[in-house]
C-alpha cells in the first residue's frame, strides 16, 4: 500500500497530472478497485533511447577502375587501370605494379582487347605506338616492337683472351 501511494504522490504533484485530487481520495478509501495497470505505469519516457546503425558511413572510396580509356595517349608512368586482382593483364608496352595497377611503360595510345587463355578468355591491356594498330598483332608478320627487341645469340662475338708473354 505503501508503494501504490508513493507512486500516486510522485503523479499527482506532476503540474501536467490528468489525475485529479478526487481520484486521489477515491484510490486511499478504495485501494482494490484501482487496476495494477494504472498504477504500474506512471511515467513513461517521451524520447525514446537512440538504437544503433546497422550500415555506417563505411570507408571512402578507394578510387579503383580504368583512368585512362581506349585511344587515349599515354607517356611512361601513366596509370592505365587500378584494379584489386587482376582483371586487366598487361600486353605490350605496359607492367603491372605490386598492387596489380598497370602502368604505360612507353609513350603510345591505349588498346584493350581479349585472348584466349587456357580455357577461357583473358583482358588485357596494352599501349601501341602508332594510332592505327590494332591488338593483338601477329608478332610473326609484323616482326618484334623497339621496345622488345632480341638479341641473337649466334652473330655475338666475345672477346678471347690473349696471353702476353713477359
Amino acid at each position: 500500500m505503501a508503494f501504490l501511494t508513493r507512486c500516486l504522490d510522485a503523479a499527482f504533484r506532476s503540474p501536467f497530472s490528468i489525475l485529479g485530487k478526487s481520484f486521489r481520495a477515491f484510490v486511499c478509501v478504495f485501494p482494490c478497485c484501482v487496476s495494477k495497470t494504472l498504477t504500474g505505469s506512471v511515467r513513461t519516457a517521451t524520447k525514446r533511447a537512440g538504437g544503433t546503425v546497422h550500415n555506417h558511413g563505411g570507408s571512402p572510396g578507394k578510387r579503383l577502375g580504368v583512368k585512362k580509356f581506349s585511344d587515349q595517349y599515354v607517356i611512361p608512368g601513366n596509370i592505365i587501370v587500378r584494379q584489386r586482382g587482376t582483371l586487366f593483364h598487361p600486353g605490350p608496352h605496359v607492367k603491372m605494379g605490386r598492387d596489380h595497377t598497370i602502368y604505360a611503360v612507353a609513350p603510345g595510345v591505349v588498346r584493350f582487347y581479349k585472348e584466349k587463355w587456357m580455357r577461357g578468355e583473358r583482358r588485357f591491356v596494352g599501349v601501341v605506338l602508332e594510332r592505327g594498330e590494332v591488338l593483338p598483332r601477329d608478332e610473326a608478320a609484323r616482326g618484334r616492337s623497339r621496345y622488345c627487341e632480341l638479341v641473337n645469340l649466334r652473330n655475338h662475338v666475345q672477346p678471347q683472351k690473349s696471353i702476353q708473354s713477359s
